[in-house]
């Protein structure tokens, strides 16, 4: 086709299904289309789609485009999602010029030097990871990505050896298979010097809540394997078992939901997770108790932002402190302005009666004053458009399936870790 427009350029096969090393049933095509470094990027983006659309066209099938650090096309062919991206043919890290371009030297580096006997280690270890919700190094997951889980596989041998040296993490650890020297440079939990780009970690997007969850499963795994920890958990979808869940744990959940703004998965997350960290500092400094909270949506319609409350009810009145009683210049006009003041410690002391008893309640009134909360901006805009607040004893009856399944995962994290 470029051949056809009389466009330098050519496509590239990338990714895990170039190096052999894509999970069943996950097998997205990666074509790169690299132009010359002289192609400017306003031409490389104009040609890229252009040749982007027309293989899919000429394939029948289905195009959408999107946007990483440049705009590129996804295509629906014959059940298959087909990545069509542009970039600039380089032969190392130092010819960068955009993000995108390591790909290839990624898939480059790692053809040659994976043995063909290490590719099922690195399916193995792909798919644990999987199982026990660590892998994915997009936003929601904030896991071990698919070429950090190859490299792993390089420097520790095979899938066990990955697991063995995985004891012996702490945060701050440093792999650096080419001896680039440049680890000390990263702040990241685990760093993993990129083999092709000695400026580079790897392990960037790896929480340390992940990386500490992998060292568990490990344990896990390693003190009692079996094929179960290959296989998802398993979810309960039934309503009144999570419900009888909560109500032995004699705890609540309130579950805030909203529509969905109309951005990439990749930003709606991040902006999720603010709006939450926000609601759970507001609830904590009115003296709520939250034992744990996480969000999860559909992409589509609904997005939910749960809390499990510890302390979900307050007395009538709180105790409030004023002056020292010796502070002459406070004092007294404190006194003038309350009564029934007492004094504990050496400071004047009141009772004073709250607005909001329950959390329910607190939350419907934070949220309907947004400016109060630090919220991700295309979020925060569907809060203003609307937003309920409910217990979930009241809304589960009317959950779809894969909520059900997120809830059963918050209330049992450990599901995700031991089989």
């Amino acid at each position: 086709l470029a051949e056809e427009q009389g466009i330098d350029a050519e496509a590239v096969l990338v990714g895990s299904v170039a190096k052999g090393t894509w999970l069943s049933g996950a097998a997205d095509i990666d074509i790169f289309i690299h132009f010359p470094l002289t192609t400017s990027e306003d031409e490389l983006k104009e040609y890229g789609l252009r040749l982007g659309y027309g293989c899919i066209e000429r394939f029948g099938g289905e195009a959408e485009e999107r946007y990483a650090s440049h705009p590129y096309v996804t295509g629906y062919i014959d059940g298959y999602e087909v990545d069509f991206v542009p970039c600039y043919r380089i032969d190392d890290a130092s010819m960068l010029r955009s993000a995108v371009d390591r790909t290839i030297l990624h898939t480059r580096y790692i053809q040659e030097n994976l043995r063909d006997e290490q590719k099922d280690d690195v399916l193995l270890l792909k798919q644990f990871m999987k199982s026990t919700g660590t892998y994915g190094s997009e936003f929601r997951v904030g896991g071990f990505a698919g070429y950090l889980a190859e490299l792993l596989v390089l420097c520790y041998g095979d899938f066990e050896g990955v697991l063995e040296g995985a004891l012996q993490w702490r945060p701050g650890y440093i792999i650096d298979l080419e001896g680039h020297g440049t680890g000390k440079g990263f702040e990241d939990p685990l760093v993993v010097v990129d083999p092709v780009d000695r400026n580079r970690n790897v392990a960037a997007a790896l929480t340390l809540q992940r990386m500490a969850e992998f060292v568990t499963a490990s344990l896990n795994f390693l003190g009692n394997p079996g094929p179960e920890y290959f296989q998802p958990p398993s979810y309960s979808t039934d309503a009144a078992e999570i419900i009888g869940t909560l109500r032995c744990r004699g705890s609540r959940v309130i579950v805030i939901s909203t529509g969905v703004p109309d951005v990439p998965s990749d930003a709606l997350y991040p902006q999720l997770r603010k709006t939450l960290d926000s609601v759970v500092k507001n609830l904590e400094a009115e003296g709520f108790s939250v034992l744990g909270a996480d969000y999860w949506s559909d992409e589509s319609r609904s997005a939910f932002m749960v809390l499990e409350m510890d302390v979900w009810e307050l007395p009538s009145y709180r105790k409030r402190y004023g002056p020292p009683v010796w502070s002459r210049r406070h004092r007294e006009r404190f006194l003038r302005k309350h009564e029934r003041v007492w004094v504990e410690g050496s400071r004047l002391t009141i009772e004073s009666p709250r607005r909001h008893r329950s959390a329910v309640s607190y939350l419907r009134d934070l949220l309907s004053k947004p400016d109060r909360l630090r919220m991700g901006k295309h979020v925060g805009a569907e809060i203003r458009r609307g937003f309920s607040v409910d217990l979930l004893d009241d809304v589960i009856g009317e959950a779809e399936k894969e909520f059900l399944e997120f809830m059963d995962a918050f209330l049992n994290p450990w599901k995700a870790l031991e089989r």
